[in-house]
């Protein structure tokens, strides 16, 4: 990425080449906004840049003050308080740290264990549904699983309750069979039996990873990139997260309302530069960010609040566009009442 070289620190309005406004074609409408130049490109920010940082400042303190076990409240922002939103920081999230702490690093710490129990748990994505499967079966590993058993103990629990996290759709896989849940272990069982285990052990990058899971049916570039997140954390790989990143649907809606004007930078760039960045606009807005025990934000980080803040702005900026153009936040448990 161009490296940064200037930034205008004043809030004042700015112009940069726009669209021709379509009911006036011969005059050209100019986006107002703070220009940002990195190297040669001129990038142009809404309203909802700085909603940005405020935003990730509110919820990291939430979480910090929740953490050292103050009382509520936890924020005084009443939309961070009446909606739910992740962590700032991924990796501190509830179900990452189910997934971290009893996952990942419990069991047997051979590549095809850990690379097993990860896709296993992050198929469903859901708390409740891996301690059902344990239930049911037991120690889970790959040697002896049975997948017509787990299949009949997630048919028993679909039965009574979700069985998939909300958080993100999960496609299903088309292998035959008629339930999504039989469908899915059954792409774990060829991702085992093709090796996946250990050609991602293999692979010599973050990217690697990511293009080794993107080659399996129905894992397209979100799920495949959040995937290697996950196995990230674990004591397989030991990449940088600031090696690759890929943008989600939300991240993308993020960006386009937090940038009038990209000047041509692709998202992974403008996540990269969010994450160079970040210090500054802290500094420049009088915010003082709580990071994560020494450890500042890294591109997973980034990516995710910039779909964050795609739905904070629904409420906060509802005269700002996105890409889906949705305009309500999904239900969810309020932060004030919610697990994360």
């Amino acid at each position: 990425m161009a490296e940064l070289v200037r930034m205008e620190s004043g809030l004042g309005t700015a112009y940069a080449p726009g669209p021709p406004h379509p009911s006036t074609p011969r005059k050209t409408e100019r986006p107002s906004g703070r220009i940002i130049r990195v190297g040669s490109r001129t990038l142009v920010v809404t309203p909802v840049f700085d909603t940005y940082w405020r935003f990730a400042c509110r919820r990291q303190q939430a979480f910090m003050r929740r953490t050292i076990g103050a009382p509520p409240p936890w924020t005084d922002d009443p939309i961070i308080a009446a909606h739910r939103f992740t962590n700032a920081y991924r990796a501190s999230d509830r179900v990452s740290q189910y997934l971290i702490r009893h996952v990942l690093y419990e069991g047997e710490q051979t590549a095809e264990e850990i690379f097993f129990r990860a896709i296993l748990f992050k198929l469903f994505n859901r708390i409740e549904t891996w301690q059902e499967l344990t239930r049911a079966l037991g120690t889970i590993r790959w040697r002896g699983f049975s997948i017509s058993k787990a299949a009949r103990a997630l048919e028993s629990m679909r039965l009574r309750t979700a069985i998939y996290s909300g958080a993100y759709i999960m496609p299903s896989p088309s292998f035959g069979a008629e339930r999504k849940h039989a469908n899915h272990l059954s792409l774990l069982e060829h991702m085992m039996r093709d090796g996946a285990p250990a050609k991602v052990a293999a692979a010599g990058s973050l990217e690697a990873v990511f293009l080794t899971l993107r080659g399996y049916p129905s894992f397209g570039d979100f799920l495949a990139f959040q995937l290697t997140i996950d196995l990230n954390y674990s004591p397989m790989l030991d990449f940088s997260e600031m090696d690759f990143v890929v943008a989600g649907p939300g991240a993308r809606d993020g960006i386009r309302k937090c940038f009038a004007e990209t000047g041509g930078l692709s998202e992974a760039d403008i996540i990269r530069f969010m994450a160079d960045l970040a210090p500054k606009e802290f500094e420049r807005l009088g915010l003082e960010f709580k990071d994560l025990w020494g450890r500042p934000l890294q591109l997973i980080d980034c990516q995710n609040l910039f779909c964050e803040v795609d739905k904070y702005a629904r409420v906060a900026h509802p005269e700002v566009a996105g890409v889906s153009g949705r305009t309500r936040i999904k239900h969810g448990t309020p932060f004030l009442r919610s697990s994360h």
